[in-house]
Protein backbone atom coordinates (compact mmCIF):
# COMPACT_ATOMS: atom_id res chain seq x y z
CA UNK A 1 0.00 0.00 0.00
CA UNK A 2 1.44 3.24 -0.83
CA UNK A 3 1.66 5.92 1.59
CA UNK A 4 -0.89 8.33 0.61
CA UNK A 5 -3.44 4.89 0.70
CA UNK A 6 -1.76 4.10 4.38
CA UNK A 7 -2.96 7.61 5.39
CA UNK A 8 -6.13 7.32 4.19
CA UNK A 9 -6.97 3.90 5.49
CA UNK A 10 -5.68 5.46 9.16
CA UNK A 11 -8.01 8.41 8.92
CA UNK A 12 -10.70 6.46 8.04
CA UNK A 13 -10.17 4.39 11.21
CA UNK A 14 -9.28 6.94 13.72
CA UNK A 15 -12.99 8.74 12.20
CA UNK A 16 -15.16 5.88 11.69
CA UNK A 17 -16.55 6.38 15.62
CA UNK A 18 -17.05 9.84 15.13
CA UNK A 19 -15.47 11.21 18.07
CA UNK A 20 -15.05 14.11 19.68
CA UNK A 21 -11.32 14.99 19.66
CA UNK A 22 -9.27 14.04 17.02
CA UNK A 23 -5.45 14.53 17.12
CA UNK A 24 -3.48 13.75 13.50
CA UNK A 25 0.39 14.01 12.97
CA UNK A 26 1.02 15.11 9.58
CA UNK A 27 -2.08 14.16 8.07
CA UNK A 28 -0.92 15.47 4.81
CA UNK A 29 2.27 13.69 4.34
CA UNK A 30 2.38 11.69 1.38
CA UNK A 31 -1.19 12.53 0.00
CA UNK A 32 -1.79 14.10 -3.73
CA UNK A 33 -3.21 17.51 -4.70
CA UNK A 34 -6.68 15.80 -4.82
CA UNK A 35 -6.26 13.54 -2.18
CA UNK A 36 -5.10 16.88 0.35
CA UNK A 37 -8.40 18.54 -0.66
CA UNK A 38 -10.10 15.84 0.10
CA UNK A 39 -8.74 15.61 3.39
CA UNK A 40 -9.45 19.09 4.15
CA UNK A 41 -12.69 18.57 3.75
CA UNK A 42 -12.91 15.67 5.62
CA UNK A 43 -10.98 17.91 8.36
CA UNK A 44 -14.10 20.75 8.12
CA UNK A 45 -16.61 18.42 7.68
CA UNK A 46 -15.28 16.83 11.35
CA UNK A 47 -14.96 20.54 12.90
CA UNK A 48 -18.92 21.10 11.33
CA UNK A 49 -20.21 18.67 13.02
CA UNK A 50 -18.63 19.91 16.40
CA UNK A 51 -15.41 17.66 16.99
CA UNK A 52 -12.14 19.29 17.81
CA UNK A 53 -9.64 19.11 15.69
CA UNK A 54 -5.74 18.90 16.23
CA UNK A 55 -3.25 18.82 13.81
CA UNK A 56 0.48 19.34 13.50
CA UNK A 57 2.36 20.33 10.02
CA UNK A 58 5.30 22.18 8.51
CA UNK A 59 2.91 23.25 5.48
CA UNK A 60 1.61 26.81 6.91
CA UNK A 61 -0.89 26.88 4.29
CA UNK A 62 -2.80 23.43 5.26
CA UNK A 63 -3.08 25.48 8.53
CA UNK A 64 -4.17 28.80 7.18
CA UNK A 65 -7.08 27.70 5.32
CA UNK A 66 -8.11 24.87 8.05
CA UNK A 67 -7.26 26.48 11.08
CA UNK A 68 -8.70 29.37 13.75
CA UNK A 69 -6.23 28.83 16.08
CA UNK A 70 -2.65 28.08 15.75
CA UNK A 71 0.29 27.24 18.24
CA UNK A 72 4.02 27.69 16.71
CA UNK A 73 6.55 26.08 17.65
CA UNK A 74 10.42 26.46 17.50
CA UNK A 75 13.16 24.67 18.77
CA UNK A 76 10.87 22.67 21.51
CA UNK A 77 9.09 26.28 22.60
CA UNK A 78 6.26 27.63 22.00
CA UNK A 79 6.52 31.02 20.23
CA UNK A 80 2.94 32.28 19.32
CA UNK A 81 -0.52 30.76 20.31
CA UNK A 82 -3.46 32.28 19.04
CA UNK A 83 -5.54 33.38 15.83
CA UNK A 84 -4.71 33.16 12.34
CA UNK A 85 -5.07 36.75 11.59
CA UNK A 86 -3.19 37.32 14.95
CA UNK A 87 -0.11 35.21 13.82
CA UNK A 88 -0.43 37.02 10.45
CA UNK A 89 -0.11 41.04 12.43
CA UNK A 90 3.31 39.62 14.05
CA UNK A 91 4.93 39.74 9.76
CA UNK A 92 5.60 42.46 7.99
CA UNK A 93 3.22 43.69 4.88
CA UNK A 94 4.81 44.20 1.68
CA UNK A 95 4.32 46.50 -1.31
CA UNK A 96 5.10 45.06 -4.61
CA UNK A 97 6.09 47.22 -7.41
CA UNK A 98 7.56 46.58 -11.42
CA UNK A 99 8.49 48.68 -14.19
CA UNK A 100 11.46 50.66 -14.66
CA UNK A 101 12.38 51.15 -11.07
CA UNK A 102 15.45 52.40 -9.13
CA UNK A 103 15.65 50.92 -6.20
CA UNK A 104 17.26 53.85 -3.97
CA UNK A 105 13.74 55.31 -5.06
CA UNK A 106 11.35 52.70 -3.36
CA UNK A 107 13.77 52.42 -0.53
CA UNK A 108 13.13 56.54 0.05
CA UNK A 109 9.35 55.89 0.36
CA UNK A 110 7.52 57.07 3.14
CA UNK A 111 7.38 53.55 5.95
CA UNK A 112 9.61 51.17 3.86
CA UNK A 113 11.63 49.32 6.19
CA UNK A 114 13.66 47.70 2.84
CA UNK A 115 13.52 46.69 -0.38
CA UNK A 116 14.23 43.65 -2.33
CA UNK A 117 14.75 43.43 -6.48
CA UNK A 118 14.99 41.07 -9.16
CA UNK A 119 14.90 40.88 -12.47
CA UNK A 120 11.80 40.89 -15.07
CA UNK A 121 11.91 39.35 -18.72
CA UNK A 122 11.93 43.16 -20.22
CA UNK A 123 14.29 44.35 -18.43
CA UNK A 124 12.75 46.31 -16.09
CA UNK A 125 12.82 45.13 -12.10
CA UNK A 126 10.32 43.84 -9.36
CA UNK A 127 10.96 45.58 -6.20
CA UNK A 128 9.32 44.32 -2.93
CA UNK A 129 9.51 47.04 -0.75
CA UNK A 130 9.19 45.89 2.61
CA UNK A 131 6.66 48.11 5.01
CA UNK A 132 7.19 49.01 8.69
CA UNK A 133 5.15 48.02 11.35
CA UNK A 134 1.82 50.14 11.02
CA UNK A 135 2.88 51.71 7.86
CA UNK A 136 0.10 52.23 5.52
CA UNK A 137 1.24 50.64 1.93
CA UNK A 138 -1.21 53.36 0.17
CA UNK A 139 1.12 56.40 0.88
CA UNK A 140 4.71 54.57 -0.19
CA UNK A 141 2.16 53.83 -3.79
CA UNK A 142 1.17 57.53 -3.61
CA UNK A 143 4.38 58.48 -3.09
CA UNK A 144 5.71 56.47 -5.92
CA UNK A 145 2.81 57.95 -8.26
CA UNK A 146 4.06 61.65 -6.95
CA UNK A 147 7.77 60.84 -8.00
CA UNK A 148 6.70 59.63 -11.18
CA UNK A 149 8.11 56.23 -10.81
CA UNK A 150 7.45 54.18 -13.71
CA UNK A 151 5.41 51.59 -12.40
CA UNK A 152 3.42 49.14 -14.53
CA UNK A 153 2.10 46.73 -11.88
CA UNK A 154 1.71 46.53 -8.35
CA UNK A 155 0.29 44.57 -5.24
CA UNK A 156 -0.07 45.09 -1.90
CA UNK A 157 0.99 41.78 -0.45
CA UNK A 158 -0.30 40.64 3.38
CA UNK A 159 2.04 38.30 5.29
CA UNK A 160 0.35 34.77 5.03
CA UNK A 161 1.03 32.41 8.27
CA UNK A 162 4.09 31.18 6.72
CA UNK A 163 5.42 34.42 6.62
CA UNK A 164 4.41 35.15 10.39
CA UNK A 165 6.28 32.02 11.34
CA UNK A 166 9.86 32.86 9.68
CA UNK A 167 9.72 36.33 11.50
CA UNK A 168 8.40 34.90 14.95
CA UNK A 169 11.10 32.00 14.90
CA UNK A 170 13.56 34.65 13.71
CA UNK A 171 13.88 32.33 10.53
CA UNK A 172 16.17 29.93 11.93
CA UNK A 173 15.97 26.65 10.26
CA UNK A 174 16.03 22.61 11.59
CA UNK A 175 12.72 23.96 13.91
Amino acid sequence: MSKGMAQKVQLISAIVHEPELVILDEPFSGLDPVNQQALEAVIRGLADRGATVIFSTHVMQHAERLCDQVVLLARGRKVFDGSVDEARGHAPRALVLEGMLDENAAASLPGVASVTIGPLEDGGLRLTATLARGAAGQEALKAAFARGLDIRRFEMREPTLHDAFITLTGGEGDQ
